[in-house]
């Protein structure tokens, strides 16, 4: 297969955002035998970013293969890339009905140790008791801990040779109990009484069931954020923790959490639950606004992220604030935190409209963009 042909699209897309590399052919040449040997109808794939190692394994004779992408936008990425390269598109599914059964599970390296133990607890209780786990990423995003992770669910952990600075990991002999019990602690919960907040958190979901110092700083402001909007959007939501704490001061507001992460939209319904504002919070897993009609909302709230994968990119916040101006009515405002370093004022000023400081300290900066 001719890797060059993959693209991005629909995810943000520009110099040193590649849709594959040197990790991905790794991987699959390290499971060639595997899928010679019969993986067909039971080969699953975990985390491929825009359908690398789904289409490979595709092309080298797979059949019946079953993918799983945190990401909506790496799942659309991977049927226009089967499209392109005129594959037959695998099956996108939810985790376990991806790994149910499965002999063979390909995989990219999470780089949270969080979000690698419970996909790799997911694996052990659902796939084949024979199957072979093979994941590998970049080694300056890998560490030994890693292969501590695979050793509490699975009995045998083997590492291969590196080439062109990458490395697979073998996992065999998946440890069901261990992995039954550790998927009991997921999502988990923590308290922040000084918030009156509870956050519920799936493995690799940023801050976990933490709060960033930049969610933090914004939270402190928000009261003022358009108080008589009767919906409001946490977008890029993370956990969902700004859409319970708005959903919390405000009892009659109706709150939409969005975030193209699956373990996302399923932390912000945690946390939601966690918090008992269900029944006026929810959560779904969308690129952007895109289910959210132009010129609809009274008030957007986003902590944009600053990486593509494992890239520094602004054009995600810069796609996120497009996004938001879209959706707002006349009017309506866009609140912003964002490290003060980005400079991002200019951007929502010309995006959105006129901008104005509502917060800085020294490392953060909240701002109020109007509608024009």
């Amino acid at each position: 297969m001719d890797f060059s042909l993959l693209r991005r699209d629909p995810d943000i897309e520009g110099d040193g955002l590649l849709a594959s590399d040197a990790a991905d052919r790794l991987i699959l040449d390290e499971a060639a035998t595997l899928i010679d040997d019969g993986a067909s109808g039971a080969l699953a794939v975990v985390d491929d970013a825009y359908g690398a190692l789904s289409l490979g394994a595709t092309a080298a004779g797979a059949r019946g293969v079953r993918s799983h992408q945190d990401g909506i936008t790496g799942e659309r990425a991977l049927s226009l890339n089967a499209e392109c390269l005129g594959l037959v598109l695998p099956t996108s599914t939810g985790l376990d009905d991806a790994l149910d059964g499965a002999t063979v599970v390909l995989m990219r390296l999470p780089r949270s140790l969080d979000r690698l133990a419970e996909v790799a607890a997911h694996i052990a209780a659902r796939a084949d008791q024979d199957v072979v786990v093979v994941a590998g990423g970049r080694i300056k995003h890998m560490s030994v801990a890693m292969n501590a992770v695979f050793g509490e669910f699975f009995g045998r952990v083997d590492v291969s040779h590196a080439r062109q600075k990458s490395r697979v990991l073998f996992a065999r002999g998946p440890r069901r109990a261990a992995a039954t019990a550790a998927l009991a602690e997921w999502p988990r919960t923590r308290r922040h009484d000084d918030l009156g907040l509870t956050v519920a958190a799936h493995g690799g979901v940023f801050a976990g069931d933490r709060i960033d110092i930049g969610t933090r700083f914004l939270l402190s402001v928000l009261d003022d954020a358009v108080p008589v909007a009767a919906t409001a959007v946490d977008l890029a939501c993370g956990t969902g923790a700004v859409a319970a704490r708005l959903a919390l001061a405000r009892p009659d507001l109706q709150v939409l959490a969005t975030d193209r992460s699956a373990a996302a939209a399923a932390s912000a319904r945690a946390t939601a639950a966690a918090n008992g504002v269900e029944d006026r919070v929810r959560a779904e897993q969308a690129d952007g606004l895109e289910s959210v009609d132009d010129g609809t909302q009274e008030l957007v709230v986003l902590n944009p992220p600053f990486h593509s994968d494992a890239a520094l990119s602004t054009g995600v916040a810069r796609h996120l604030f497009a996004d938001a101006a879209r959706a707002l009515a006349p009017g309506g405002e866009l609140w912003c935190v964002w490290n003060s370093h980005l400079r991002y004022r200019a951007a929502l000023e010309r995006i959105v409209g006129p901008t104005r400081q509502v917060a800085r300290n020294s490392k953060f900066t909240v701002t109020a963009s109007q509608k024009r």
